[in-house]
C-alpha cells in the first residue's frame, strides 16, 4: 500500500473544506456529507471553526484510493492564518489548489501557486462551484493561464454551468499536447510527425505533472459531486507517491502541536526515512534533546487508531516528547523547510478584563503560542504587558474567542500597530577588555557590525582564533548577539547584517589554596552574556540604523466612474498606484501600501465603489520611513541603551 500526502489549499470560500467531505463520501469513509454552515464537517473540529464556518489549524483525515492509502490535509484559506498553510507545506507530496468557478484566480489563489511553484510541489487545480450562478469554463482557464501559470492542462470540458445538473466531461484536448510538448523535445517532434498516441499523451502528462512542470485542471462541485471521480483518477495517477526507505535512520518533521485532553503535548510529524516505534528514544529540534515516545496514532480510514509504529512517508500523531515544538525535526537532522511565506507585520497588545488572571492569561499564550510560533509573544515587564503579533484583525478576533471559550479568560486588545524593522546605515564597532575601564565582567567582547543585502538575515562570524578561548564562551556570544539585535536603538527587530567578533579574552578557572572554583577570579559564561549586549547596542550606535515599515503590494478593482472618489483615500493612506488600466467598465489599479493601512482602505473600499470594489493585499517588502516622528518601541529588556540602569539591573541579577 503507497501513501500520498496530499494539501488542500486555496483562497477562503474557495470550498476546501467541502471538497475534503466530498472525496471522504466518495471513498466510503462518511455515510453522509457534512455542511461547512452548520458545522458538521470532519476537518473542521474547533467550536470557533464550526461557528464562524472557516477553517483556522490544519486537521489530518484519512482515506484510501485503490492501492493509495492518501493523508489528507484540510489547511485555511483566510490569509490571516497563511502560518498553518506554511507549516504543512513541508511535508506534502502532493496538492490541489481550488478555484472557485464564480469568483475565479483571487488574492490568495496567486500567492498560494507562486509558492506550490517555489517549492516544485505537484499540483492539481480544482474548479468549484461549477453549479452556482456566475460559474465560467473559459474566462476561469483564462485567469489561470494569465495569472496563474501558462501550464495548465484542461482535463475535460463542462457544461450546464451555473445549474444543479452542471457536469464534467473527462479529455485530453488538443491544448495539452501543445502544454506538454513545451517540456519534451521527445514529445514535440513526435507531435510536428503526427505520431503521438494518447497512452504516450498520458504518460508524458503524469511525468511533468510529477515534477510539478504542468498543472492539470478539474472543473467540478463539491456540493453536486460533479467531477469528483475524475479529480480522484487524477490524484491517484498523477500525484508522486511518498517516498523514503521504512529500514533507513529514522527521520521526520513536526508540522504541528496539540494538547490532548490532559494538557500533554500532541505532535503531528510527517516521517520522511526510518519507522519510529512506541518507547523508542529519540533526538529532536536544534537543541537535539531526547525523549521517548510513549505512544503513537496513525491515520486511517477517516480517524486517526493507536497503532505501534509509523513508518516513512506516513502522518502519525505522538505522545511522550515534552518540549517538543513546531518544526523540530526527529531523529536525523534535515534541512529545516524554513519560511514560505512573509512574517506576521502586525502587532497589538492583550488587555486583560476586570477579573481575569494574569498568570492563567500568560499560561493560556504561552500555549497558543506553542501552536502558533509567529504569534510571538513579548513580555514588557515593566508595563507588565504582553504583545502577540498578527496577520490580520480576522486573526485577533479568533485569538480573543479562542481565549474565552477555551480557557475562560476575557480581553480585549490595543489598536493593531505594525512590525517595523531596523537595518544598520553604516558600519560601526566597539569593544570593552577584561578588568579595564568601567567593565564589571570579566570578558573581553569586540564586536562589529556591517550592513548586509535586504532579506539577508543576520550572520555571524569570528575574525578572532577560535581556540582563543573556550567554545562555550563564543556560543555564549553568538546566541546573546542574535537575542539583543531583536530590539535596536527604536526598539524594532535588526536584520540584514554582519555582526563580527573582533576580540576576545577570558580570565581562566582559578581558585584559592586548598578552596574550589572562585567566581570573582574566574570567567563564566554569564559575564560574556552580559557584557555582549553592551558591545553590540555601542556598535549599532556608531553604524546608526534606520527603521523600515512594512509595504504591501495592492491590487485594486473598481468601477471606473468611482476612481475620482477612490484615488483621494488611496492617497490619505499613503498608497502609492504605479499602474492603472482600464477593462471595459472596470479600473485595474495595481501599487504599493503602508501595511497599516491595509485594514482602513478594505472596510472602506465597498462604500466608495457601490461595493462593486474587490482588493487584494500581499506583503511585498520594508521602505525606509521617511514621514513624521520615527516610530519606536518600548523596549522589554535591560536597556542596553542606558549603562547605568543596565548594569545597575544585570549586576544584581548575576551577582544573585
Amino acid at each position: 500500500m503507497h501513501s500520498l500526502n496530499l494539501g488542500i489549499v486555496a483562497h477562503v470560500d474557495a470550498g476546501k473544506t467541502s471538497l475534503t467531505e466530498r472525496l471522504l463520501y466518495c471513498a466510503g469513509v462518511i455515510d453522509e456529507i457534512g455542511s461547512v454552515d452548520t458545522g458538521s464537517t470532519q476537518t473542521d473540529t474547533l467550536a470557533l471553526e464550526r461557528q464562524r464556518g472557516i477553517t483556522i489549524k490544519s486537521a489530518v483525515v484519512s482515506f484510501a484510493l485503490d492501492d493509495v492509502t492518501v493523508n489528507l490535509i484540510d489547511t485555511p484559506g483566510h490569509p490571516d492564518f497563511i502560518a498553518e498553510v506554511e507549516r504543512v507545506l513541508g511535508v506534502l507530496d502532493g496538492a490541489v489548489l481550488v478555484v472557485s468557478a464564480v469568483e475565479g484566480v483571487q488574492a490568495q489563489t496567486r500567492v498560494l501557486m507562486r509558492t506550490l511553484q517555489r517549492l516544485r510541489i505537484p499540483t492539481l487545480i480544482f474548479v468549484n462551484k461549477t453549479d452556482r450562478r456566475g460559474a465560467r469554463y473559459e474566462g476561469v482557464l483564462r485567469e489561470l493561464s494569465e495569472r496563474l501559470t501558462a501550464s495548465v492542462v484542461p482535463m475535460g470540458t463542462a457544461d450546464g454551468l451555473g445549474t444543479r445538473a452542471a457536469r464534467f466531461l473527462p479529455g485530453l484536448g488538443p491544448s495539452a499536447l501543445d502544454v506538454l510538448a513545451d517540456h519534451d523535445d521527445d514529445l514535440l517532434s513526435a507531435y510536428v510527425e503526427d505520431t503521438v498516441s494518447y497512452d504516450r499523451l498520458r504518460t508524458a502528462l503524469a511525468a511533468q505533472t510529477r515534477q510539478a512542470l504542468v498543472h492539470p485542471v478539474y472543473f467540478g462541485s463539491a456540493m453536486t459531486g460533479a467531477g469528483i471521480a475524475a479529480l480522484a483518477d487524477g490524484i491517484r495517477e498523477l500525484l508522486p507517491t511518498a517516498g523514503g526507505d521504512p529500514g533507513g535512520p529514522v527521520s521526520g518533521t513536526v508540522f504541528k502541536v496539540d494538547r490532548g485532553p490532559a494538557g500533554e503535548r500532541v505532535a503531528y510529524a510527517r516521517m520522511f526515512s526510518g519507522t519510529l516505534r512506541t518507547r523508542d528514544r529519540i533526538r529532536f529540534g536544534e537543541a537535539r534533546t531526547e525523549g521517548r515516545v510513549t505512544a503513537v496514532s496513525v491515520f486511517d480510514h477517516g480517524t486517526d487508531i493507536r497503532a505501534d509504529e509509523v513508518p516513512a512517508g506516513r502522518i502519525a500523531r505522538l505522545w511522550g516528547l515534552a518540549d517538543i515544538r513546531i518544526g523540530d525535526t526527529l531523529g536525523e537532522p534535515r534541512k529545516a523547510y524554513g519560511h514560505f511565506f512573509a512574517p506576521p507585520t502586525l502587532e497589538t497588545v492583550v488587555v486583560p478584563g476586570v477579573g481575569t488572571d494574569k498568570r492563567a492569561l500568560h499560561l493560556a499564550l504561552t500555549q497558543l503560542a506553542e501552536q502558533d510560533p509567529l504569534i510571538d509573544l513579548r513580555h514588557d515587564e515593566v508595563r507588565q504587558e504582553i504583545s502577540v503579533s498578527l496577520y490580520g484583525e480576522v486573526q485577533k478576533e479568533v485569538v480573543q474567542a479562542t481565549l474565552a471559550d477555551e480557557y475562560g479568560l476575557d480581553v480585549t486588545f490595543r489598536e493593531t500597530t505594525p512590525l517595523c524593522i531596523e537595518r544598520p546605515v553604516g558600519s560601526g564597532a566597539a569593544v570593552e577588555f577584561n578588568k579595564k575601564d568601567a567593565n564589571p565582567f570579566l570578558a573581553t567582547v569586540g564586536l562589529r557590525v556591517d550592513p548586509a543585502p535586504p532579506g539577508s538575515g543576520v550572520a555571524f562570524r569570528l575574525e578572532v582564533e577560535l581556540g582563543a578561548m573556550p567554545y562555550a564562551f563564543f556560543k555564549a556570544v553568538e546566541d546573546t548577539v542574535r537575542e539583543t539585535l531583536g530590539q535596536g536603538l527604536n526598539g524594532w527587530q535588526v536584520t540584514d547584517c554582519t555582526v563580527a567578533m573582533t576580540h576576545s579574552g577570558y580570565s581562566p578557572r582559578q581558585s584559592h589554596a586548598h578552596q574550589g572554583f572562585d567566581k570573582s577570579m574566574s570567567s563564566t559564561g554569564a559575564d560574556f552574556r552580559g557584557v555582549t549586549p553592551l558591545v553590540l547596542i555601542e556598535a549599532l550606535r556608531r553604524a546608526g540604523t534606520r527603521v523600515y515599515e512594512p509595504m504591501h503590494r495592492f491590487r485594486a478593482e473598481a468601477p471606473a466612474d468611482t476612481l475620482g472618489a477612490l484615488l483621494p483615500v488611496l492617497a490619505a493612506a499613503r498608497a502609492v498606484p504605479q499602474t492603472t488600466e482600464t477593462r471595459g467598465a472596470a479600473c485595474v489599479l495595481e501599487g504599493v501600501v503602508p501595511a497599516a493601512q491595509v485594514h482602513g482602505l478594505e472596510q472602506r473600499l465597498p462604500g466608495l465603489t457601490r461595493g462593486e470594489g474587490e482588493m487584494e493585499c500581499a506583503f511585498d517588502h520594508y521602505a525606509p520611513v521617511t514621514r513624521g516622528t520615527v516610530p519606536e518601541r518600548p523596549r522589554t529588556d535591560h536597556n542596553p541603551l542606558n549603562r547605568k540602569e543596565y548594569l545597575l539591573n544585570v549586576t544584581r541579577r548575576v551577582g544573585a
